[in-house]
């Protein structure tokens, strides 16, 4: 049996991935990778060099930490760069220096040209709260306060996992499913009575392997397909197609 919310009536917790599912910055994630890794491309290859694509953003790094999309794509490519430390700066041909590059780019794209946030999601979110389910933002962006407060949405989640928690934690990130798992602890829920949201085929592995009882794939891109294939129990474009009245 399914609520009004389009979720299993035994779900108890929702968690909810930030890029792509609350916020329209997967697009600006994308621009910021592409832009960042065209260059470091084009500087080791000259003027053939191959150009990231969208294919290789959706493979290798979306949904994943920093560092691990970095050293995911260049792999790909057959690059190794030396690791490097987080304080890197943006310039360091180390893999922590490419990622660093990338988000000072994502942030300079914010601050231009602001966050928009999806009122569907939003209105889902309300509903969700006010059935009394618990809610929990789970983000591999170390920026996720300070997005969530740009659009005044901190307030909407109990419990926030994000790529600064991750890190003084130490949980590895999407596909694995720890990120999620934590979120649930927190919440004092069982994965099994929880719902994860995604739009990454990285995140539909993380709710796959975690064993959460129901699995929403967000659909930005056109890809539900691959959704489904990574373990969606379902697909929507928006949230607003679930319900939403509680």
């Amino acid at each position: 049996m399914t609520t009004q919310l389009g979720l299993p009536d035994d779900i108890q917790a929702c968690l909810f991935d930030l890029d792509g599912v609350v916020t329209r910055t997967a697009v600006v994630h994308a621009a910021a990778w592409k832009a960042t890794f065209d260059a470091f491309l084009r500087e080791r290859d000259g003027a053939g060099f191959r150009p990231f694509t969208d294919s290789d953003y959706d493979r290798y790094v979306d949904g994943r930490p920093r560092a691990d999309g970095v050293r995911s794509f260049l792999a790909s490519r057959g690059i190794e760069l030396p690791e490097g430390t987080p304080e890197d700066p943006p310039d360091a041909q180390t893999v922590n220096g490419v990622g660093n590059r990338k988000n000072e780019l994502l942030l300079e794209k914010i601050r231009t040209d602001g966050v928009e946030a999806y009122e569907g999601t939003l209105r889902y979110i309300d509903a969700v709260r006010a059935a009394g389910l618990a809610t929990a933002i789970v983000s591999s962006s170390a920026n996720t306060r300070d997005v969530l407060r740009s659009i005044d949405a901190e307030r909407l989640f109990d419990v926030r996992i994000d790529g600064v928690v991750a890190r003084e934690r130490k949980l590895p990130g999407k596909p694995r499913p720890d990120t999620f798992l934590a979120a649930a602890r927190d919440l004092g829920v069982e994965a099994s009575r929880a719902a994860v949201f995604e739009d990454a085929l990285a995140g539909m592995d993380a709710g796959r392997s975690g064993h959460f009882g129901y699995v929403v794939g967000v659909d930005r891109v056109g890809q539900t397909d691959a959704l489904y294939a990574h373990g969606a129990d379902r697909v929507v474009k928006d949230l607003a197609e679930l319900g939403g009245h509680a």
